[in-house]
């Protein structure tokens, strides 16, 4: 019998990899640690200039490594925002002391959407049990919300190759939940189908209209394809599943698809190739922030007609210096030509730029509210 000459070095690794993971939850552990030093004397979670300076300092270290230096500088962004999150979920859970550790979780579309991924990932950094809730529509979700049938839910809001969810955002105008939260899920669009079926059998296609929105330039390479618009994408996989033939397939992810038995046919093929997914978190109740992470305040506001009135407003936010993110424009139900502008905002809405700009809004326009000031998931990026 021969031996495989592999093995002794592949047992290397993993040895390796252990000690690895090991010294990175050694390393978290201290994270946790520096974030109480960091409550007790009121100092910011970021630290931009020692990271930079520790970013420095380890890619000098790298060199008698030969380690490259692009490498240590991406090693190390993934740990500074694990860190980061990681402290921020801390505080923010000191701060609210009445923070829920099981919670009940809505979101669109059975096991295996992408709204579920990312209720996953939301519950896993937040929560120590997730009880889930599928919903049909986005509608559902927010009635679940409202009538107390759920804590939570998980909504998309936008997309980076397709843009704002409208549904989403018209629903936003006309509820008195809180946006709590948010995260940025990437998205990989698989081809999927039974174990035996080829691409070149396909003669139809099963999703729902997003996936088919932001993959529009692969589709363009099927013409023949039938495309069949579903609820959900887990929704389409079920279905092409329990069809059960060789010329039929789902677009979802690949998660999805394993759960059902689908093999992937083909992937990673969106007109945008970072094609990510920004969810918010809802609730009936908002939250605090502290003072020491980034957040974000999101608000809903109603211009007059006359010329010059959106400029207006938003040289309210110039004048305090505050950085707007997003804008978004919505119709008006039931009122003809007028719209509703969403604004996501970097600050915290107890600041003192923040309640001075917001109480000069609502002395000019028609209409406003904060939708939710909540921590931001964008970790920038050490230069």
């Amino acid at each position: 019998m021969t031996v495989n000459p592999l093995l002794p070095l592949r047992n290397k690794i993993n040895q390796l990899d252990s000690k690895i993971l090991e010294i990175l939850a050694e390393r978290r552990e201290v994270s946790t640690q520096i974030i109480e030093a960091k409550i007790e004397a009121n100092i910011p979670v970021r630290d931009l200039e020692r990271e930079r300076s520790l970013i420095k300092s380890l890619i000098e270290q790298g060199k008698s490594y030969h380690l490259d230096d692009i490498f240590i500088k991406r090693l190390y962004q993934i740990i500074f925002e694990d860190s980061v999150l990681l402290q921020q979920k801390i505080l923010q859970e000191k701060l609210n002391l009445g923070t829920i550790t099981t919670a009940k979780v809505a979101f669109l579309g059975p096991i295996g959407s992408y709204s579920y991924s990312a209720a996953r990932r939301y519950a896993s950094a937040h929560l120590e049990k997730m009880i889930e809730s599928s919903c049909k529509t986005f509608k559902d979700v927010f009635e679940q919300i409202e009538k107390e049938v759920v804590d939570y839910g998980i909504l998309p809001i936008e997309n980076s190759s397709s843009g704002s969810i409208n549904e989403v955002y018209d629903l936003l105008q006309k509820t008195n939940l809180h946006i709590i939260g948010e995260l940025s899920l990437p998205i990989d669009h698989c081809v999927l189908a039974i174990a035996d079926a080829k691409l070149d059998q396909i003669d139809t296609i099963y999703s729902h209209p997003q996936p088919f929105q932001q993959c529009s330039n692969f589709l363009e390479r099927y013409p023949h394809w039938k495309i069949v618009y579903c609820d959900s994408t887990s929704s389409a996989i079920e279905t092409v599943a329990k069809l059960n033939k060789p010329n039929i397939a789902a677009m979802g992810n690949k998660d999805g698809g394993e759960l059902y038995g689908l093999q992937v046919l083909d992937h990673d093929f969106a007109n945008q190739k970072q094609n990510i997914t920004r969810f918010i978190v809802l609730s009936r109740k908002p939250i605090d922030v502290s003072y020491q992470i980034p957040a974000k305040t999101t608000i809903l506001m109603k211009t007059g007609q006359q010329a010059g009135a959106l400029v207006d407003a938003l040289s309210v936010l110039r004048n305090h210096n505050i950085v707007m993110t997003k804008l978004e424009s919505r119709p008006i139900h039931g009122t003809p030509w007028e719209e509703m502008f969403y604004i996501d905002l970097q600050g915290n809405i107890h600041s003192d730029e923040m309640q001075t700009a917001l109480r000069e809004l609502a002395s000019i326009t028609l209409y406003s509210k904060v939708l939710g000031c909540y921590p931001s998931d964008s970790i920038t990026a050490v230069m």
